[in-house]
């Protein structure tokens, strides 16, 4: 269960404060009857349907495409390939603005470089019939050997420095006490309950995309530069999402081959890509392996810190997972180096994937923090408390809002730390975990806070309601009640009589919905937009004859529950905010609002901006049957003003629930043959499910982050499922003294502990 929970009746009441409540979502109706419209469900008349054509191969060129039977089969329409898709364009290389998840187009040549890569796509009147075309479709190869190999242990070429100070080397070798292990995290793949999709429009020059999407506007330019078309003639709608997780940021090429077969048939066009698809096809977190050497003085103070990591890329893409994200400001310590490399592999281009660098970057970090507890004799929750930074070292900043000591020692209490017997195999369970060894671990963990850019506009209404726009998106995380939620702070009106439009971008230009910082940075616009509408309707108030307020002192007026009334008076005095617009006889009143990212506020720049977390794990052993399971978990969030707790909780239940997935079952495996994913389906590629979710104690620090927005909220996405899987490993070794160093934990290598049941 989550803390600070409020009852929702008490939310109608005037004098109780909506932010920071548990607020019940606004879309919550439409999606449990089925009325929300997720991207595949979209249908127009004359829609045709689009199937691709995969590769057999991982490395190689296509010697032949023979589409001639697919062609003359009934209902197909068009087979598009390399010889006649038409021209299409790479997006500018570093334009953040308009960025692709692939830098080549689909079919811009015969090279193939991971199987799977599309190689034809075929348009029927019907998904059968474009799924038995596609069968047809008879490709030949030169083949090449692929580069496959999981382990990166053998590259030898050159290494980046991404954070350096002090001499790490020396100050190592000096070092009392040393740990010195190697940690690696597999291939994760995103499976998302909506998988990829894509329908295209076309109305003269103009295409309406209806994606599946984590940023429309990123959607909206990136497809405008791919198909070579003004970016006015390019709208894109996401009116719901069915999670995303970092795999739907940036457009696929799927999108830009439904856009194309649009166009040339003048037909609306649905392309799905399938769970097959989603192993290949839409990105994954790639194998990161890292090397962690920490040094210490002897009373548990780090003296030296390196961290050289490697991860997996494709041939097409250098995508950098940036494991190092979090190293050099977490903890004090005078000498750091970080390093990174990539390696090549014939693969899909990896994407983002929840907490992309710091959650690998803190499963090496944090195990190698408990193995330096264990060699120190020191409590682990002592030795993180023993190194906690004035500053971000890295930088010389202040933080604008650190509280990870609160974090631990919150953790600490509520988890019950004291009762642990930091002894191997020495806790056993009582009453329903009778017979079972108890391990018990833990971990801190921090995660980036940041504001992009965003622009909405509120428009209060003749009707009396409130009408907000933005070319945001709900990615499944509370977005449209958030928004709702501000609204109501600010005019007052009850959530009711307040319409939300997001995900399309005929709006205002909106943020991202990625890295956690989408309620950040929509927060300052949509306070922006509120303060000017009111003060435009204020203004109405005092210069429209017939007004009750006119030639009255604007400045002496508020807006209260939708209400405007004298300061000095009690709201339900005024006169509702609906009869001034009647009265001045205007349509509405609309008010614009900006935020301006992190990156180019002044304020902004002279803080380091994090959001941080501790977490606390117990797991159950039973060694006689090879059982383990993730029983407990109390995760404690430092993340600013939580605006809404219930959908915040919900958050970091989920992300604990991935983190169970992340720490014992995910691991996508490729056939070293020819590179298809052995396991890429939901029969064989193990996530968590309700019976493998342990019991959630999530509890928000409330610490209010100033510099980020007005209300101080930052993100809480990622920071949920940062350090649950150190924890979970650190929590084994403590129930079987194994350590696992290379996720997923797995059964064969617990059963070579000598810890059995008394």
């Amino acid at each position: 269960m989550a803390n600070g929970a409020m009852d929702d009746a008490s939310l109608n009441t005037a004098t109780t404060s909506i932010i920071g409540a548990a607020v019940p979502r606004i879309d919550g109706p439409f999606k449990a009857t089925g009325t929300a419209q997720y991207t595949a469900d979209f249908h127009f008349p004359n829609l045709v349907h689009a199937v691709p054509v995969q590769s057999t191969i991982a490395n190689g060129t296509i010697r032949k495409l023979d589409t001639a039977k697919a062609e003359s089969m009934p209902g197909v329409l068009l087979v598009l390939h390399k010889d006649n898709i038409g021209k299409l364009y790479r997006v500018i290389p570093n334009d953040f603005s308009a960025t692709s998840s692939e830098a080549r187009p689909p079919f811009e040549d015969t090279r193939i470089f991971y199987w799977g890569q599309y190689v034809a796509v075929v348009i029927a009147e019907t998904l059968e019939q474009a799924t038995a075309a596609a069968k047809a479709v008879q490709v030949e190869y030169d083949s090449a050997p692929a580069s496959l190999k999981p382990s990166l242990a053998d590259y030898a070429g050159k290494r980046k420095s991404v954070s350096k100070r002090g001499d790490v080397n020396k100050a190592y070798e000096e070092a009392p006490v040393k740990v010195d292990q190697l940690y690696v995290t597999p291939v994760e793949t995103h499976n998302p309950i909506e998988m990829h999709a894509s329908v295209a429009v076309w109305d003269g020059d103009n295409v309406t995309l209806y994606e599946t999407t984590q940023g429309v506007w990123n959607a909206k330019l990136a497809m405008a530069q791919i198909l070579g078309i003004p970016s006015e003639n390019v709208q894109i709608i996401t009116k719901y999402l069915g999670s995303g997780f970092g795999g739907k940021l940036f457009p696929w090429p799927h999108s830009a081959m439904a856009a194309v077969a649009a166009k040339r048939l003048n037909r609306p066009v649905k392309l799905s890509v399938n769970r097959r698809m989603m192993f290949s096809n839409v990105g994954h977190r790639p194998r990161c392996e890292q090397q962690m050497k920490i040094g210490a003085t002897k009373d548990g103070k780090l003296v030296a810190l390196r961290q050289d990591y490697l991860n997996h890329t494709s041939f097409i893409d250098d995508i950098d997972e940036g494991c190092g994200e979090c190293t050099p400001y977490l903890y004090s310590v005078p000498n750091l180096e970080v390093t990174s490399a990539l390696v090549q592999r014939n693969t899909g281009t990896p994407s983002p994937m929840r907490g992309p660098g710091a959650v690998p970057g803190l499963f090496a970090m944090e195990s190698a923090m408990d193995e330096m507890a264990i060699a120190l004799n020191i409590d682990p929750v002592e030795l993180r408390l023993r190194n906690e930074p004035e500053k971000d070292e890295s930088t010389g900043q202040k933080f604008s809002s650190r509280h990870l000591k609160e974090c631990l020692e919150t953790g600490r209490e509520k988890f019950g730390w004291s009762k642990r017997n930091p002894a191997i195999g020495s806790m056993r369970g009582t009453g329903s975990q009778a017979g079972k060894i108890l391990g018990w671990g833990m971990a801190a963990a921090s995660w980036g806070a940041f504001r992009f850019g965003a622009n909405a506009s509120v428009e209060l209404c003749p009707n009396g309601r409130v009408c907000v726009r933005s070319a945001t998106q709900d990615i499944g995380t509370g977005t449209y009640t958030i928004f709702a939620q501000v609204l109501h702070d600010k005019i007052g009106v009850p959530l009711d009589r307040i319409d939300v439009f997001l995900g399309d971008t005929a709006h205002p230009e909106g943020a991202m919905s990625g890295g956690s910082w989408a309620t950040a940075s929509c927060i300052p616009s949509l306070v922006m937009a509120c303060d000017n509408a009111k003060r435009t309707l204020l203004r109405l108030a005092v210069e429209t004859e017939g007004s009750p307020h006119h030639n009255h002192d604007a400045a002496k007026l508020e807006l209260t529950s939708g209400f405007v009334h004298p300061s000095d008076q009690p709201y339900h005095q005024g006169i509702p905010f609906e009869e001034i617009i009647r009265i001045a006889r205007v349509s509405g009143v609309t008010g614009q609002g900006r935020t301006v990212s992190t990156f180019e506020d002044p304020k902004a720049k002279d803080f380091s901006l994090h959001s941080y977390s501790a977490v606390f794990v117990e797991v159950e052993w039973e060694p006689d049957i090879a059982r383990l399971r993730v029983s407990r978990v109390v995760s404690v969030i430092d993340g600013g003003k939580i605006i809404n707790r219930k959908a915040a909780a919900n958050q970091i239940m989920g992300a604990v629930v991935m983190g169970v997935g992340m720490g014992l079952l995910e691991e996508t495996r490729y056939d070293q043959r020819n590179g298809q994913p052995i396991n890429g389906s939901m029969a064989d590629y193990l996530v968590a499910t309700c019976p493998d979710s342990p019991t959630i104690d999530v509890t928000f620090l409330d610490y209010p982050d100033l510099v980020m927005n007005e209300y101080g909220a930052r993100g809480v996405g990622e920071i949920g499922l940062a350090g649950v899987a150190p924890a979970i490993t650190a929590a084994v070794y403590h129930a079987t003294g194994i350590r696992v160093r290379e996720l997923p934990v797995r059964i064969e290598d617990l059963l070579k502990s000598n810890i059995r049941e008394a």
